[in-house]
């Protein structure tokens, strides 16, 4: 179980990759100013208290990545070579469940 807070956007992100992995999240917006409460007003949040469940957040077929910058637990970041540069992604979706990681070698350092 994890809690705690953050922005929405990061909520989407989370949902997405939760529902790659059949994983579950619920999400309340927290408006606590009146200017939050009329920018959800203006986007069509009609009820301030909802709970958003993971499929309200992500629906249909998701697709997820994600490429480490920096190294962490799940990812490696990015290392600079001689020659090239390596990255580490990871890639989910949802409809199969699928899990890819992706290392990849850069070469043409142009286009990185």
């Amino acid at each position: 179980i994890y809690l705690g807070t953050g922005g929405a956007p990061e909520g989407v992100l989370a949902a997405a990759a939760l529902r790659c992995t059949g994983g579950q999240i619920q999400g309340r917006l927290i408006l606590d100013t009146p200017q939050k409460v009329a920018r959800a007003a203006k986007m069509g949040i009609l009820d301030p208290k909802r709970v958003y469940r993971t499929q309200d957040m992500a629906r249909g077929d998701v697709l997820f990545a994600a490429t480490g910058v920096t190294d962490g637990n799940m990812l490696a970041g990015v290392k600079f070579g001689r020659n090239s540069i390596t990255t580490h992604t990871i890639v989910l979706r949802s409809s199969s469940r699928t899990v890819r990681e992706i290392k990849a070698r850069h070469q043409d350092l142009e286009k990185f």
